[in-house]
């Protein structure tokens, strides 16, 4: 009897590496529902600003929450500027200065970039920053920063 425990027992624990390795190899897998929004309440696309100035995230259908906050159809905003590379739903957004976490809930920055012109994009993020499946993202807008002091041209 104690031998077929062992067994078993053994089996079970051989098998435990690889039950775990697709959660650990693959995304947090947390859906979003399929008519969510993340969206830019200001910027709008193609306009020209100055200096620093004010970014405000939009979201429907779910909740704003802090990092680490585990809530059913919650989670927290990652802004991304200038970013080319899609989303890899399988990590974690990472965190530079091309990719800027609100983790504290936040639905606002002020946002001082360099003159010329960038890409701005939102995305979602759940307690551990990855990505929902499906991913909630905004679509990619661009805002021309203009160099301080230039004139307005009519």
């Amino acid at each position: 009897m104690k031998i077929i425990r062992c067994a078993a027992l053994a089996a079970a624990l051989a098998l435990l590496p690889i039950v775990l390795l697709p959660s650990a190899a693959y995304s947090q897998g947390k859906t979003a529902p399929k008519d969510a929004k993340l969206y830019f309440i200001t910027p709008q696309d193609g306009q020209k600003v100055r200096g620093g100035f004010w970014v405000r995230f939009g979201l429907r259908n779910m909740g704003v929450t802090h990092a680490g906050d585990d809530y059913q159809n919650a989670g927290h905003h990652h802004l991304l500027v200038d970013v080319n590379d899609p989303i890899d739903t399988k990590e974690p957004i990472p965190q530079d200065k091309s990719h800027l976490h609100f983790g504290a809930g936040q639905t606002e920055t002020l946002l001082e970039l360099p003159p010329g012109t960038h890409t701005l994009q939102l995305v979602l993020g759940d307690a551990k920053h990855y990505p929902f499946d499906p991913p909630v993202v905004s679509d990619k807008i661009t805002v021309r920063v203009r160099q301080p002091g230039s004139v307005r041209r009519r």
